[in-house]
């Protein structure tokens, strides 16, 4: 299972928690709380809140009481409290998610929905297929600044069947900053500890059928040491900071009432000290550079009141690279592109949504087999179709995709899925849907994949079903989920693999490994006198089959709560983070101990245009590992001003 580990994290810390917030009494005191929310919410006469829409679950707007998935969206007031960090601090922070990072922000980080590998999450922005083609893949979380962010959906749960490789355990789409019709200008500035420096700033209007939005951010911080050296007094530890910026633009047309065209293009770029080996050089300064673009071309008409189509391009880019006392050390590139023709079509029972998709993969990478030059390419061509019914008591949704393969062939995936209001405020649903993931181009034609005259690497497979209830009444929601997911022909490292291979190194890679990813996840939000509590508790226990080894760097039991309390100008929040004990690696021979983090936030709006915020993050000063040797960030201080002036 050495796959799993190829993108993951760690770190040190600073000082013990008192017991009343240790991670075992967090747990039930955040459980006792959960289930707390829902006898409080009895006594809400609060009116009910106005729909929400989600469009990631099925690639078609939708009320959020009609999904059929356990789902969370995040809105730009969710990402505006976060004051450190980046997507994977804020995602890190939802339920059923967990991440783990090789030391500060810029750093290798992987992150584990419902317990499942890093790459087994398809990330989307603005519909922008992101991944990395090296190694064993998956998106590159660490590159994705808050700054240009204006909302982020998480759907869980198997969802190949809508979107085809990668979502095996879920789909997180992050949709960027979008304008305004009046002209505005944003400007955000913010300083804290470790040296951060940060600032944004965004533009947006229309003049006439054409509107705009663009945003630029940067980040500077000194950073702290993430590699802690105890046993040689001689050590001398340096400091590993982080610098990003980020630029996004938006450009929409109107041709008429029903049609819109819109070009949107994302661009960051990180460069973020590491350090290589586990007890640094003296005088030796390691990097690692990282660039993200994503681009797309979009027309979308409405043809009338039951027929939409869309029609979109897009691309996105990914470069990694290491250094050495600014020599290169590693170097890789991938690119992605997706051409799509969808359509919605409302029939006189339900709706139908169709698409064709065709996705092309470029890998530019130094550890490809010579005879590829250093550079290899794949496609996929994709048909898909869903079914989606809703009344006022049933919802029901069929999906069917499949997916054919310039390497492997084809690879049929479905979901059926229904749900029961069958009281007030009160529904039940169920859903049954199969995945699966691509092999990599790296796992496919680097050294360590199969030699000529060996059968390919087949994609990783996916079987999932799950349980779910949720309650709603005024102001407040409880959900539970119960999920079971199964996963066969995982791609490992491994040295049985050996003579199918080239490599000197005594393993390769091959569909080896199965691993079942069980789970109880319990959600719910509440106002009782004023104060928001929001909260979840998650157990799970994901496992290796072939060894019965729970999974490394995962968590059986992990937990949030949040209270929130606004009062004339002022906005205040707490939120505990709870994190049970794991162990670094799959053998289940290295543990790590469990923590609990407290995040305090607050902020003031002087008027209408100035707004004042205080982040103070890990408030206890909590030390702790994420990943075996890698220091995780101290107590930090964050103050900043957001300013919309009057045009």
């Amino acid at each position: 299972m050495s796959a799993s580990f190829l993108r993951a994290a760690r770190q040190p810390s600073p000082a013990r928690l008192p017991a009343s917030v240790r991670p075992s009494s967090t747990l039930s005191m955040i459980a006792l709380g959960l289930l707390a929310l829902s006898a409080q919410a009895q006594a809400q006469e609060t009116p009910n809140k106005l729909g929400q829409v989600q469009v990631t679950a099925t690639r078609s707007k939708l009320d959020l009481s009609q999904v059929l998935a356990d789902v969370t969206v995040l809105t730009r007031a969710d990402i505006e409290r976060q004051g450190f960090g980046n997507l994977v601090d804020l995602l890190g922070r939802q339920s059923c998610v967990e991440l783990v990072r090789n030391g500060n922000p810029g750093t290798n980080t992987s992150l584990f929905l419902r317990g499942a590998n890093t790459q087994h999450t398809l990330l989307l922005v603005d519909g922008v297929r992101m991944d990395t083609q090296s190694g064993s893949g998956g998106a590159a979380w660490e590159a994705i600044p808050l700054a240009q962010i204006e909302r982020v959906e998480i759907v869980r749960g198997a969802a190949s069947s809508v979107y085809g490789s990668d979502a095996v355990a879920g789909v997180i789409q992050v949709f960027t900053r979008k304008g305004k019709r009046t002209p505005t200008v944003e400007i955000g500035a913010g300083v804290g500890s470790l040296g951060l420096v940060k600032g944004d700033l965004s533009v947006s209007g229309a003049a006439g059928a054409l509107d705009y939005a663009l945003s630029l951010a940067q980040e500077v911080a000194d950073g702290f040491n993430i590699r802690k050296v105890t046993n040689d007094p001689a050590y001398s530890p340096d400091i590993d900071g982080w610098r990003t910026h980020s630029v996004n633009a938006r450009l929409g047309y109107q041709l008429d009432a029903g049609q819109r065209l819109e070009l949107v293009n994302t661009y960051s770029s990180l460069d973020s000290d590491y350090d290589a080996s586990a007890k640094p050089k003296v005088g030796v300064r390691d990097r690692n550079l990282h660039d993200t673009h994503a681009s797309r071309a979009l027309w979308s008409a409405q043809w009338n009141a039951d027929w939409q189509t869309e029609a979109s391009i897009g691309d996105s880019r990914e470069r990694y690279e290491t250094l050495s006392n600014n020599a290169s050390t590693y170097l890789t590139e991938t690119q992605v592109r997706q051409y799509t023709l969808g359509g919605t079509v409302k029939l006189p029972v339900g709706q139908l949504n169709a698409v064709l998709e065709r996705r092309e993969d470029k890998l530019i990478n130094s550890g490809l087999l010579p005879a590829t030059g250093g550079q290899v390419k794949r496609h996929q061509n994709a048909v898909a179709a869903s079914y989606l019914y809703s009344n006022s008591s049933i919802d029901a949704q069929l999906h069917l995709r499949h997916d054919q393969d310039s390497a492997f062939g084809g690879i049929n995936t479905g979901t059926v899925a229904a749900g029961w209001r069958f009281l007030p405020g009160l529904r039940a649903w169920a859903s049954a849907g199969t995945a699966f993931r691509a092999p990599t181009l790296y796992q496919s034609f680097s050294e360590y994949g199969p030699k000529p005259g060996v059968a390919a690497l087949n994609p990783e497979r996916g079987r999932n079903t799950e349980l779910g209830l949720n309650w709603s009444q005024g102001d407040s929601e409880l959900g539970l989920t119960v999920y079971n997911n199964r996963i066969r022909e995982l791609i490992s490292w491994d040295s049985s693999f050996a003579a199918n291979c080239v490599s000197t190194y005594g393993g390769c890679y091959g569909n080896l490994a199965k691993v079942r990813l069980q789970g109880v996840s319990l959600q719910g939000e509440t106002m009782v006198a004023g104060l928001r509590l929001q909260g979840s508790v998650d157990f799970q226990n994901p496992r290796d089959l072939t060894t019965d080894k729970l999974l490394g760097r995962r968590a059986k039991k992990h937990a949030s709560l949040r209270l929130e309390k606004t009062l004339n100008q002022w906005s205040g929040g707490l939120q505990i983070q709870a994190h049970g004990s794991r162990f670094d690696d799959n053998a289940n021979t290295k543990p790590l101990g469990g923590y609990s983090l407290v995040n305090l936030d607050l902020s003031y709006r002087v008027n209408s245009q100035v707004r004042l915020q205080a982040n103070i993050d890990n408030a206890f000063n909590k030390d702790y590992e994420t990943a075996k040797g890698y220091a995780q960030a101290p107590r930090t201080f964050f103050i900043g001003v957001r300013f919309t002036p009057t045009l």
